[in-house]
């Protein structure tokens, strides 16, 4: 079937071949050391091993403008799945060492193990163009991340999460598989490339195409959580520990969006204009639900899901323009947004462990007790505002030029207004650190090494990103451009 395995395939997949040894690895080193405090290096471990991995993956498998189908048509080489698993492996070394020193979870070597199994399941579904192997690549980054969501077996809202993402999750897939069967029934084919020309013969009724649309957007809606396959999101967040919430919301978001867009314009392109409406219109109830029940929040956590929510909506407009400037400022919004999210997830992490409370009031004071946090909030929350000079600022600004490029300015007007609402909600958070006092001033709060290294680069990058955005702009575009290439 695959022929004579050669250099270009192996290079294809090297990503998840180095994350499986890492994974092997690290379970070795779990057997092998028998005390607690000593597993917590298997942080640093699973860190420092994926960082190597991204700088591999950089310089070794970087396809340029090149577009390449391998493996039996499975997966196609090309800058799309550079881009999208660069930013699995990037957010999968970050999440390990935010969750370093968190309470019976950073000493834990499963925990690891799980998070580079998925990590190898978001990196397959950047890639993969045949819906079996785009199946078996969301069911692999699906089931670790239900076992991480309810990672805290001791703790009831950590238990109740993990439950509801299994259930509402299997629903969606399912529904979404009954879509994939479809395809298959109505054409005989697998591969995405090879779908859109048996739906386009024009022996099928439209109703027929459009149905089995429906369905995957369905679970596909699940896994960016757009309205109304959001609910699961704010509980889930909310129960889950910190560091998993910030992993979810950024680099399961980003594979989600991955098979969106590839699914999208390979097998249904000669309806663009049908599911163009449907999503339009989810892209406005996204935003404006989103960005008016994190409003009313309490929980820093549920606020960030909301907002989580709400960004969705955003990304879904560049998606909606159905363009390569469209395209190029979905990628460029992903990379901006994983950034600027682990960093918001990051800090509540690093508060909470040790105020030992997710409660907006309880930063108040924040900034007289650690510069460092308060500011990498400030860094953080701005960028999600779309403040300048930031990388959310940039990202927004790219999205909303879609949008117009495609005539869609009523949409690209909705996005600006939520896109203000938004900002006021963000900016509270800010008042409460930075203005409102607390008993605790004096009582400094201390962030760890690890914790203090993925901040800062985490800021560094959202910096870089909207002020020098050229770079990160042609990367995006290229990717961007693989899409249109049959």
């Amino acid at each position: 079937m695959f022929g004579t395995i050669d250099s270009t395939m192996m290079l294809a997949i090297l990503p998840e071949i180095l994350l499986t040894v890492l994974a092997g690895f690290v379970l070795t080193l779990d057997i092998v050391w028998k005390e607690r405090e000593s597993k917590r290096t298997l942080g640093w471990v699973t860190a420092g091993g994926a960082g190597l991995i991204l700088l591999v993956t950089w310089f070794a498998t970087n396809p340029g403008g090149s577009s390449v189908a391998l493996w039996g048509d499975m997966i196609r080489a090309d800058m799309m799945a550079f881009v999208f698993k660069s930013l699995a492996v990037f957010a999968a070394g970050v999440t390990a060492l935010l969750a370093m020193d968190v309470d019976h979870l950073g000493n834990r070597g499963e925990f690891y193990i799980l998070l580079l199994s998925s990590t190898i399941g978001m990196c397959l579904m950047g890639s993969a163009t045949d819906l079996i192997m785009l199946l078996l690549a969301i069911e692999t980054t699906s089931i670790p991340l239900y076992v991480l969501a309810g990672f805290f077996k001791n703790d009831d809202k950590s238990t109740e999460s993990g439950f509801k993402y299994l259930v509402f999750g299997a629903m969606t897939t399912a529904i979404m598989l009954y879509g994939f069967s479809l395809l298959y029934g109505f054409t005989g084919e697998t591969n995405l490339y090879v779908l859109a020309a048996g739906l386009a013969s024009g022996e099928l009724a439209s109703v027929a195409v459009i149905g089995s649309m429906l369905m995957i957007l369905v679970g596909f809606g699940f896994k960016i959580s757009a309205v109304p396959f959001h609910f699961w999101a704010p509980d889930v967040y909310e129960g889950a520990p910190t560091p998993v919430a910030g992993f979810l919301s950024t680099a399961s978001k980003a594979a989600g969006f991955a098979v969106l867009i590839r699914v999208l314009f390979a097998v249904y392109p000669n309806i663009t204009d049908q599911w163009g409406a449907i999503l339009a219109a989810l892209s406005v109830a996204t935003m404006t639900l989103g960005n008016t029940v994190a409003l009313t929040q309490k929980n820093i956590k549920r606020m960030l899901a909301y907002s989580s929510i709400a960004h969705a909506g955003y990304i879904l407009i560049g998606v909606v323009s159905a363009n390569e400037l469209g395209m190029s400022s979905v990628v460029f919004y992903l990379i901006a947004y994983l950034l600027t999210n682990l960093a918001a997830f990051g800090v509540v992490s690093v508060v909470g462990r040790v105020i030992g409370s997710d409660e907006i009031a309880a930063y108040a004071g924040l900034s007289r007790r650690s510069l460092g946090a308060s500011m990498a909030m400030l860094v953080a929350f701005l960028s999600l505002a779309g403040v300048p000079p930031l990388a959310g600022f940039v990202a927004k600004v790219w999205v909303f030029a879609a949008a117009v490029e495609a005539n869609l300015i009523w949409l690209a007007i909705v996005g600006v207004i939520n896109a203000i609402i938004g900002v006021y909600y963000y900016l509270i958070v800010l008042k409460v650190v930075y203005l409102y006092r607390s008993e605790d001033d004096d009582k400094p709060l201390p962030i760890s090494r690890p914790n203090m290294l993925a901040l800062v680069l985490l800021c560094i990058g959202i910096v870089f990103i909207g002020t020098i955005f050229a770079p990160w702009w042609g990367f995006a575009d290229t990717a961007a451009a693989a899409l249109f290439i049959p």
